[in-house]
């Protein structure tokens, strides 16, 4: 029995790897468009905020500050709050390396995950050894289970900022 209690014991620092059934569907679609957005192949942009997606991936909290945000486009013609890629935080990128995907509990119960990656691994130097977090905030609309915040870290400065905020500054322009 000691030994049974030892290994469980031991077992429990260990990191558990996610499978794909761990991972919520909406989480895993928008990592999938990143990760082809940033493959290098020649294939279409997948915009992870199109209207279907705004509607089936992120909660209401979460589409209704990014249509007002979408009011205010960051570039000229454009149709996006953004001039740059939220999930990389950035406007380049190479094909992303090592990326985890670990669904957990916030302190407060929430469920999220969080995803870590290494986006400029082509690069030379310390900026291909860094790794980038992201983490989805996620809540239960409709039974289902939804995007509410994507919490961005800063590479350099490792403050966490959340999209929703981000959404809320631009739609005061």
């Amino acid at each position: 029995m000691k030994t049974i209690a030892l290994l469980i014991t031991g077992l429990a620092g260990l990191p558990t790897l996610a499978t794909a059934a761990d991972i919520p569907p909406p989480v895993q679609e928008i990592m999938d468009a990143t990760v082809n957005n940033w493959s290098g192949d020649d294939i279409e942009w997948v915009d992870i905020f199109d209207p279907a997606k705004l509607d089936t991936l992120y909660s209401k909290d979460f589409a209704a500050r990014y249509r007002e945000a979408a009011k205010h486009p960051a570039v000229d013609d454009g149709i996006s709050p953004f001039d740059y890629d939220v999930i990389v935080n950035g406007q380049d990128a190479c094909p992303l390396e090592d990326l985890t995907l670990t669904p957990q509990k916030t302190a407060e119960g929430q469920d999220e995950v969080v995803v870590s990656f290494r986006k400029m691994g082509c690069a030379d130097g310390d900026e291909a050894k860094a790794v980038s977090t992201v983490r989805f905030e996620m809540v239960t609309e409709d039974g289902k289970s939804v995007v509410d915040d994507i919490m961005l870290q800063d590479d350099e400065t490792k403050e966490t900022s959340s999209l929703k905020s981000t959404m809320d500054e631009i739609a005061k322009q």
